[in-house]
């Protein structure tokens, strides 16, 4: 059975489509994962529209959905999600932080009530099971598969959650949002990351960027090829570009890091990465 993944949405923060976002895309964070018989969702930014409209095309009726975080950029594109609205679907929603909170029921139900959003929650018709877990915890999708999923908390506001999904010896690490201490590898991130074969990182800002963007909650494509580096990785996809960040921007980005390690590509919306 395949493990592969499609980039459905590459960009933090804010969608922006534009003439000068072509080549890597507008939408913001999600991705379509496919392990074996198991499909997983790893966030819900504005990407999850038009994946939405492919799932239904490809007749794909269930899905595990990983969210990150719930900062809008993560989770805005889930009311429009066309799938969630009908009743022969069924998804299975998942946080790791938002206890707290009152829980990611509460949390999607809140961006979907008026005066804000005229749609409610309760008009998705699809079956929908909400959990709450500890971002550090580990768990199989589902409970008897073969599909393992470790977590760890990241350095987000508000907090943020990590993913490692392992299938049939070969594995990908999610990480997106978190900020990193110039000059300390982050010790809970290469833990999760160690040997992956993809390594999906917030790659927000360049490491000159950074100086005047400490505590907003991101990290670097410097920083990301030096944990790649120290934990093994076989390959690291830069993620989360900041809207700023036009193609040619994107273009030198993509240049300088593969001249510093040869294992890492910039991410593009509709990317697919087959991993077995």
């Amino acid at each position: 059975m395949s493990f592969k993944l499609k980039f459905w949405g590459v960009r933090g923060s804010i969608a922006c489509p534009s003439p000068n976002h072509i080549a890597f895309g507008g939408n913001t964070s999600c991705i379509e994962v496919s392990a074996g018989g198991t499909r997983i969702i790893l966030d819900a930014g504005t990407g999850i529209r038009n994946m939405g409209h492919w799932l239904q095309r490809k007749n794909v009726t269930e899905a595990t959905v990983l969210l990150s975080h719930v900062h809008w950029d993560h989770i805005n594109g889930f009311p429009f999600f066309s799938p969630a609205f009908h009743k022969d679907w069924s998804f299975h929603i998942m946080a790791g932080h938002l206890a707290k909170f009152g829980g990611i029921r509460n949390v999607l139900a809140g961006q979907m009530t008026t005066p804000t959003f005229p749609v409610p929650l309760e008009a998705m018709r699809s079956t929908m099971t909400y959990e709450d877990f500890d971002a550090g915890d580990s768990f199989n999708l589902p409970a008897d598969s073969k599909v393992k999923i470790r977590t760890a908390p990241l350095n987000h506001p508000d907090g943020a959650t990590g993913y490692r999904i392992e299938y049939q010896g070969k594995s990908l690490c999610y990480v997106t949002d978190t900020e990193h201490v110039p000059g300390k590898p982050d010790e809970t991130i290469l833990g999760l990351i160690e040997g992956t074969n993809l390594f999906i990182y917030d790659c927000t800002y360049t490491d000159k960027e950074f100086e005047r963007k400490r505590g907003w909650g991101h990290s670097t494509w410097e920083e990301a090829v030096r944990l790649a580096q120290a934990a093994n990785v076989e390959s690291l996809a830069i993620f989360h570009h900041d809207p700023d960040h036009e193609d040619r921007f994107m273009e030198r980005v993509e240049s300088q890091a593969r001249q510093i390690w040869s294992g890492a590509f910039v991410a593009r919306e509709h990317m697919r990465v087959n991993l077995l």
